[in-house]
């Protein structure tokens, strides 16, 4: 296999950072032609085009874009070994990337990961968010340091990785303002008959929440379901069903959205853990996450 041309890559990198070749030429102090005929070995060595022309303009291809981030992150890394060559010592905090799966409601994620911020040791917090695949395989291939999540890892996973349990909590129901006043009997009698804002199907709570309102003989009404929590709190504000949130949050989420309490369950628990690629926890910022969340 040919040696991958880092001179190529490079080129290529600030074309699609600048937009243009002739940006990327003022910026090298290259000529237009001489990037142009790198740019052109390197797609025919790689035997894939990275651009497509519209009218004037350039484009990055989808195997372009993908090349990009992975250059992106090469060059990042070569800066920051090039500073610690200049100054023999470690300029930057100690970078700590999260996976967020997108059914963990925003402000539990901030206050699960917050303690990492208040370290002794300044850390450099990177959060992405996605669905649990996704964020297993960028852990796979050490892109993540930990993913948050509402369910293990199952066995038989194709991803070498650990559960750690952080927390967990019950389930409280929220209205509208106007929806709480129509809820004149006991809870949770009066879920029946409510239009009710569903949790994905991806929701782990979701099995459960259903299983309870049978169990109780409650008959809602679903007007919609939602993969992302903060979409599902909006419409909920909105006053279009009844929604639930974590117990541990329920201030914050009723402060927060102007909605009111119904009630509350403890029969129905949602967990939250932590995926990491190590039996035994090594990365300083989630040692003291689960320090603090476990005491």
């Amino acid at each position: 296999m040919t040696p991958l041309n880092y001179n190529h890559l490079y080129y290529f990198y600030i074309v699609a950072m600048e937009g243009s070749i002739t940006k990327a030429s003022i910026r090298l102090n290259l000529t237009p032609q001489t990037i142009s005929g790198q740019i052109t070995r390197f797609e025919a060595q790689a035997g894939i085009n990275l651009f497509e022309r519209k009218g004037k303009k350039l484009y990055m291809s989808e195997m372009g874009q993908l090349i990009y981030g992975q250059a992106e992150e090469i060059f990042k890394l070569g800066d920051e070994l090039r500073d610690v060559l200049k100054t023999h010592e470690l300029v930057h905090d100690l970078t700590f990337t999260v996976g967020i799966t997108d059914i963990i409601p925003k402000v539990l994620a901030y206050k699960l990961l917050n303690p990492a911020l208040n370290m002794e040791k300044p850390v450099r917090l990177i959060c992405n968010e996605g669905d649990q695949d996704s964020l297993l395989a960028d852990l796979a291939i050490n892109r993540l340091d930990l993913i948050l999540t509402d369910q293990p890892l199952q066995p038989g996973s194709h991803v070498k990785a650990y559960n750690h349990l952080l927390t967990e909590s019950g389930l409280t129901f929220f209205a509208s303002k106007q929806l709480a006043s129509q809820c004149k009997v006991a809870f949770p009698s009066c879920l029946s008959g409510k239009p009710f804002l569903m949790p994905g199907k991806k929701a782990i709570v979701r099995q459960h929440l259903s299983s309870w309102l049978e169990l109780n003989d409650i008959n809602i009404n679903i007007v919609a379901e939602f993969d992302d929590s903060a979409l599902l709190k909006s419409f909920g504000q909105a006053g279009y069903g009844v929604f639930t949130g974590p117990t541990l949050i329920e201030d914050t989420i009723a402060t927060q959205h102007q909605v009111e309490i119904i009630g509350r369950t403890e029969e129905i628990k949602e967990q939250y853990y932590v995926i990491s690629p190590d039996r035994r926890i090594k990365h300083p910022a989630v040692v003291e996450i689960v320090k603090l969340t476990t005491q």
